[in-house]
């Protein structure tokens, strides 16, 4: 009989298990988080706008989630929004995010959270450019970047590079 804790494998088209961490795995991945990273990736919070390590950001490479290490954006997707925070228009992959109805603070919104640890990222708007016009709207302390030519990260060890980040 097969164990009823073990979930089964899903890939993205880009390549990645976006199955969840273990709650083993989960447990590790939260106790490396600092404060800031706890409030806003597991209690959706929301960092101050123009105060973000990404805002400004430049750089050739892939962001990731900060808490599972899936890539979310490649930095060729990223644009001067205006708003304080990191904007992208288009993901790796859709199925690296999971779009949640946000009614809180009297809005009706769409929140963005990683698709395999749940871990808040920001929310998403369609006022971006083309092609998508859509803005993901992103707090920096949910992402971690790799430079183009780094490796991506293997938090759950699922044999990096899973996928491709290019796209």
């Amino acid at each position: 009989m097969a164990d009823s804790t073990t979930t089964a494998e899903r890939r993205s088209k880009a390549g990645f298990d976006l199955s969840p961490p273990t709650p083993e795995q989960f447990r590790a991945l939260v106790n490396n988080l600092d404060g800031e990273e706890r409030r806003v990736l597991l209690e959706h919070g929301t960092e101050r706008p123009f105060c973000g390590i990404f805002n400004e950001a430049k750089d050739k490479g892939t962001y990731c989630c900060r808490l599972c290490g899936l890539p979310l954006f490649n930095a060729g997707t990223k644009f001067e929004s205006g708003t304080g925070w990191p904007s992208f228009f288009d993901p790796i992959d859709r199925s690296h995010i999971a779009f949640v109805r946000d009614t809180s603070y009297g809005m009706v919104r769409t929140e963005i959270r990683c698709a395999r640890c749940e871990g808040h990222l920001g929310h998403v708007f369609n006022d971006g450019p083309p092609p998508t016009g859509e803005r993901y709207c992103m707090n920096s302390v949910s992402m971690r970047f790799v430079a183009d030519g780094d490796p991506l990260p293997d938090e759950l060890g699922r044999g990096a590079p899973e996928g491709e980040a290019a796209g």
